[in-house]
């Protein structure tokens, strides 16, 4: 069973930035994001240009053992509310078996640890139910459904809305770092 010794996040680099359009362009990935059409690297290099431009690493590289597997990314971070959103996935189709939950895992730890965020938000369109189950396993509460909020390859799709307070990830850490690291674990 991999260590926690074996993952770890990083801010992206620009070197990194060939991979994770590749990823990201990927049927795979872009069945379940927002949105459709394949992005150009113009459009890639564009919003790296706007990322550096951040205060925080707010786009992450989630590595096994060195070898980048995904990505998690913190968006529309409101200091005012102490809330944001985030965003993740395993771009590496052959990642190890478990490391989606340590990724979540990691990510959850970084954005109430290190940005310190109060509530974080998720969205998930409602047909990705391997997403929905993601959520809930982390110990996101569902918060909503948005009905044919998003037009997703000529449809208007449902979308669900999810959140996870800081008190309760402090909760629910434990048992999720069991999943992924412990003897036993299920990853």
């Amino acid at each position: 069973m991999p260590r926690r010794e074996d993952y770890h996040l990083r801010p992206i680099e620009e070197t990194d930035l060939s991979m994770v359009l590749r990823w990201r362009n990927s049927a795979r990935i872009r069945e379940n994001m927002y949105t459709d059409h394949e992005i150009s690297m113009d459009e890639h290099r564009a919003w790296f240009d706007r990322l550096r431009k951040e205060s925080e690493p707010l786009f992450l590289i989630f590595e096994f053992r060195g070898k980048p597997i995904g990505v998690v990314h913190v968006t529309q971070i409101d200091r005012h509310n102490n809330r944001s959103y985030w965003g993740f996935y395993i771009g590496d189709p052959e990642a190890t078996r478990g490391s989606g939950t340590a990724l979540g895992y990691f990510g959850l730890n970084y954005i109430f640890e290190v940005l310190k965020i109060r509530k974080l938000c998720a969205e998930a369109f409602a047909f990705n139910s391997a997403s929905l189950k993601f959520h809930k396993r982390l110990g996101f509460i569902e918060e909503g459904r948005m009905v044919k909020h998003v037009l997703k390859n000529g449809r208007y799709e449902d979308i669900v809305s999810f959140a996870l307070f800081k008190e309760d990830w402090i909760r629910h850490r434990r048992r999720i770092e069991e999943l992924c690291f412990d003897e036993g674990g299920t990853g």
